[in-house]
């Protein structure tokens, strides 16, 4: 069995479920089992590697493979440890099972797939018998699929240290060293080369009201009315969204109000309802904008109702493309080369989804997002990954750093 199958498999076999803001807890949650299991592995390669907190139970990784050549640049491989929930899959979520070429499970594809393909691919350069290009820095960052804060932790270790900075941070800013010269982001792309995509900001609305008993609603104020507006009005400007730039590659900018959460009961008029929303933006908008023009069109719809806005949990803009850097340009060329000597297409392509590529693009790192798998196997009831694609990515990987 090639070596990345089984990395892969007990990579799948150590959940790390993102709690995605939920008051949840269990074995299941966070990453800290893989974060365990990849310090054995460096440690056990002999590689220099760090581990940086970033919340309570929550570690980036960062691991170090020096180029044998003078004056290298860096390459960071970047890979997310954790994975979205898997309530309502209709197969065991943390057993690996081989079917057909396929390996299925939480993660395979999204992005545990990636992952294995990044720590074999750096495994092969270890015993490769010519010189390396470059330094590779392989990071496994935490909380991708939420907050993107296990990216925006990373990317301040390519600055200098602040006077506040986390004393953790110095471990893993002596493994990291310089800026990279490009970050390679590991998501499901089926070999192709991701070079722009959207960003996105997501926030709470809280509309207010004042709880009575049901039977003299009119000594209250039901929070869910108002709310409704605020639904209308997002819905049309969700609708007046699609319209924009439709023909952009990434598609046009979207709006979607993903949750909702009012009331304790039939016989009570509530005095809160909490709502969710994710607007997506393209590469060049501006977030805060974006959320400013939703805010705008709530406040013209619901007159004097009290609504508090909170402050945005994730925000990101979108990723633009690399290739406007002539270093970084170069390097994604050998990636895509690589990539057609081993019969993938490697289209330069655009995705309507957000990755940790945009957070080191904003940081300075020029990027690039490239693995095995296919987006439209993430956060499946089935999730799985062709086996064959997370071989040929670890080649691909290897062959752009190896000399021969």
């Amino acid at each position: 069995m090639s070596g990345h199958i089984p990395l892969l498999a007990d990579l799948v076999r150590r959940p790390s479920v993102n709690p995605m803001g939920r008051d949840v807890s269990g074995p299941e949650y966070l990453e800290g089992r893989v974060t365990d299991f990849l310090v054995q592995r460096f440690t056990a390669l002999g590689l220099p590697w760090a581990r940086q907190p970033v919340s309570p139970g929550r570690d980036n990784v960062v691991a170090r493979l020096d180029a044998t050549v003078p004056r290298a640049p860096v390459i960071l491989w970047d890979a997310h440890q954790d994975t979205v929930p898997v309530e309502n899959m209709t197969i065991e979520p943390f057993v690996p099972v081989i079917r057909d070429g396929r390996m299925y499970g939480r993660g395979t594809c999204d992005v545990k797939g990636g992952m294995a393909a990044m720590i074999a691919a750096v495994e092969r350069l270890l015993t490769h018998r010519g010189e390396r290009a470059a330094t590779v820095v392989f990071s496994a960052t935490v909380n991708e699929e939420f907050g993107f804060s296990g990216a925006r932790a990373l990317a301040r270790l390519w600055e200098p240290a602040a006077a506040d900075a986390p004393v953790t941070d110095a471990a893993a800013r002596k493994v990291v060293g310089r800026r990279p010269a490009l970050a390679v982001v590991a998501e499901p792309t089926a070999l192709d080369l991701v070079m722009q995509h959207k960003g996105a900001i997501r926030w709470r609305i809280r509309v207010h009201g004042r709880a009575c008993h049901s039977a003299f609603p009119e000594h209250g104020s039901n929070a869910i009315y108002p709310a409704g507006r605020v639904i209308l009005a997002l819905e049309a400007l969700a609708c007046d969204l699609l319209t924009r730039h439709a023909d952009h590659p990434c598609g046009p900018p979207t709006l979607n109000l993903g949750t909702i959460r009012g009331g304790a009961g039939v016989n009570l008029v509530p005095d809160l309802t909490v709502l969710e929303v994710e607007r997506r933006v393209l590469p060049g908008e501006s977030p805060h904008e974006a959320r400013a023009e939703a805010i705008a069109r709530i406040a013209a719809a619901c007159g004097d109702a009290r609504i508090e806005h909170d402050e945005p949990f994730l925000e990101s803009a979108g990723l633009v493309d690399a290739t406007s850097d002539s270093k970084a340009a170069a390097w994604i060329e050998k990636l895509a080369a690589m990539a057609r000597a081993r019969g993938a297409a490697a289209a330069r392509t655009a995705a309507r989804y957000g990755t940790n590529a945009s957070v080191f693009t904003a940081a300075g790192v020029p990027s690039v997002v490239f693995g095995p798998g296919s987006i439209a196997q993430a956060h499946t009831a089935d999730e799985w990954i062709d086996l064959t694609q997370v071989g040929t990515a670890a080649e691909i990987l290897a062959a752009v750093i190896a000399t021969t």
